[in-house]
């Protein structure tokens, strides 16, 4: 009696061949009349943990953050978004409320974030487990009927069916894949990479999520200028401007200083490119810890000082005019004293403010506060040329131009106030003998004398500074191992195709030899029928062809089925 083997069956047949071919869950529809509270969580587990919640929640993260670089941030710049508060009335109350002015700490992306990371870690714990589990395992028996597989090739030879089963597995280990004889045939699978960076690119995700989040809950970033000759301690009260993650404590601060001793900076004296800085380099001389010894080192643009994880990068230059201040009475009330002023061109054309907050007396013997407005051009480009722009970055013609000021600083009110900047709130110009606000520019060595014999203040030099700033990001290492690994990971998936191979050897009723071998891939690829035909016609070689019955035994024996590997009935063309 022959057994029938009906479509039903013969689909059901090669759908458990086509198995396994990827770790992905299979997703049940949910008994919805069924369904109970149990129920309903494990659908909604199992939508958070797929693979598409996961790409649009890393798409709505992406999207989450576009605020973030349009809208100013309190942990970036505070000044800005005070300024676009008070410039908004109405949209600045709404970012208030919507958490748009500090994003990377608002509920709504810290849920986005904490969703994310669980849809991932759902997605890849039973996917590694069920990999395991085909690891472990042999790849599945061949269908019955290896020629409804996309690709097939047949043939018949006189060689015996166990020889041809011997042949095959050995050509299918030689070429690295995992083979066994199951029955009539041989099953072999090939191509596991594809999985493991799938795997990889997702464990990669998670890596950078928790490396992205350590770092921006520990991190801190700070700036300082230092004169030359003067230094800098590792402690809160030394930074110009400090920011740091919610998590971070004074104690997370590496404990280190460092002294400035010399800074030098060299510029392309002419062509189309005069003036463009060549070097920048500022001498060091540090020490680790509080009794640490003294090491001296070189820190340069993009090469920073790293010391325990916090980095030292240079990032500014400028210049500090030195000047001495006298009272109507003569007295020195700031001696040589470097005053850095801040650039505004790449020529470092500088302004600042000059005061002086205590020891001044006036004319009549009343205490004062005095106050100049202070401009310098490192290269001055000569009398009569124009306003005070510099010509060049280098101090080859140095000029300070002052407006004098007298009264109220404003210092003593508890109002910060910027160290560079004037406030004229509450003072009242000096006046030069035609009534005008008293002003002069100066040489090196020059002294300005303010008006009825109130003092005078005198250009001493040029003193240099440089702009470091020292950042600690944890876990950036971290960060970049995921990034690399995740590339790794994505182009392993993306080049690496799963697939398997059978190869059936039976005695045909004539007891001549019927060879089938089939290919299966995850997708639909050239490189399938490819390797197999290449398999084919090495397996061919030692399993030739037989003459077909009826055939003349001296005719030309079955072409060779490295070109027989053809789709099956209805696949893509």
């Amino acid at each position: 009696m022959t057994k029938t083997t009906t479509p039903a069956a013969e689909d059901q047949d090669l759908g458990a061949a086509g198995s396994q071919l990827s770790t992905a869950p299979s997703e049940e529809a949910p008994n919805l009349p069924a369904l109970g509270v149990i129920g309903w969580a494990r659908w909604f587990w199992r939508q958070l943990t797929s693979m598409r919640v996961a790409l649009l929640l890393l798409l709505l993260l992406s999207l989450a953050a576009i605020p973030g670089s349009l809208i100013p941030q309190t942990g970036v710049d505070a000044t800005q978004v005070a300024d676009f508060r008070q410039r908004h009335t109405t949209l600045g109350p709404v970012y208030d409320k919507l958490g748009l002015f500090h994003v990377y700490s608002s509920v709504w992306f810290s849920a986005i974030y904490i969703l994310l990371f669980v849809s991932l870690i759902g997605c890849i714990v039973p996917r590694t487990w069920q990999f395991v589990g085909q690891l472990r395992g042999r790849p599945p028996g061949a269908p019955r009927r290896l020629t409804r597989l996309p690709a097939h090739t047949t043939w018949r030879t006189e060689t015996d069916p166990e020889q041809v089963r011997e042949a095959a597995l050995a050509l299918l280990k030689k070429r690295r894949f995992r083979a066994h004889t199951a029955g009539d045939a041989v099953a072999a699978e090939k191509g596991y990479l594809r999985e493991v960076g799938n795997l990889l690119f997702h464990l990669a995700l998670i890596l950078m999520l928790v490396a992205f989040a350590w770092g921006q809950l520990f991190k801190y970033e700070g700036n300082k200028l230092v004169l030359e000759g003067d230094g800098f301690a590792n402690t809160l009260t030394q930074y110009d401007d400090f920011k740091s993650g919610n998590l971070f404590t004074q104690d997370d601060l590496d404990s280190f200083s460092f002294k400035l001793g010399d800074f030098r900076g060299t510029y392309e004296p002419s062509g189309p490119n005069r003036g463009t800085a060549r070097t920048f380099e500022a001498d060091l001389t540090y020490s680790v810890g509080a009794f640490g010894a003294e090491q001296k080192t070189t820190v340069q643009v993009n090469e920073p000082l790293d010391i325990g994880g916090s980095k030292v990068y240079l990032v500014s230059h400028g210049y500090a005019p030195v000047v001495t201040v006298r009272d109507a009475s003569g007295k020195v009330v700031l001696d040589k004293e470097a005053v850095p002023l801040l650039p505004q061109d790449g020529n470092i054309t500088s302004t600042g403010a000059i005061k002086v907050m205590d020891g001044y007396r006036n004319a009549d013997g009343e205490r004062e506060q005095l106050g100049f407005q202070a401009f310098f051009v490192p290269t001055f480009a000569g009398e009569g040329s124009g306003t005070m722009l510099s010509q060049f970055p280098a101090l080859l013609n140095p000029r300070l131009a002052l407006n004098a000021y007298h009264g109220d600083l404003g210092v003593d009110s508890g109002i910060p106030q910027s160290v560079y900047q004037l406030d004229k709130t509450h003072l009242k110009e000096f006046k030069d003998s035609d009534g005008e606000l008293a002003k002069q520019r100066l040489k090196v060595g020059e002294t300005m004398e303010l008006p009825g014999g109130q003092g005078s203040i005198t250009f001493e030099g040029v003193q240099e500074w440089a702009g470091f700033q020292i950042a600690k990001q944890p876990a950036s290492g971290w960060a970049l191992a995921g990034a690399v690994a995740a590339i790794l990971g994505l182009s392993a998936s993306l080049f690496v195709q799963r697939r398997r191979v059978w190869v059936r050897a039976v005695r045909g009723a004539d007891g001549v030899t019927v060879v089938e071998m089939a290919g299966l891939g995850r997708s639909e690829s050239a490189k399938v029928p490819e390797e197999l035909g290449d398999l084919a016609g090495l397996l061919y070689e030692r399993a030739p062809g037989a003459p077909d019955p009826g055939q003349d035994p001296e005719a030309d024996q079955e072409p060779d089925p490295t070109h027989s590997a053809v789709p099956a009935e209805g696949a893509e063309k």
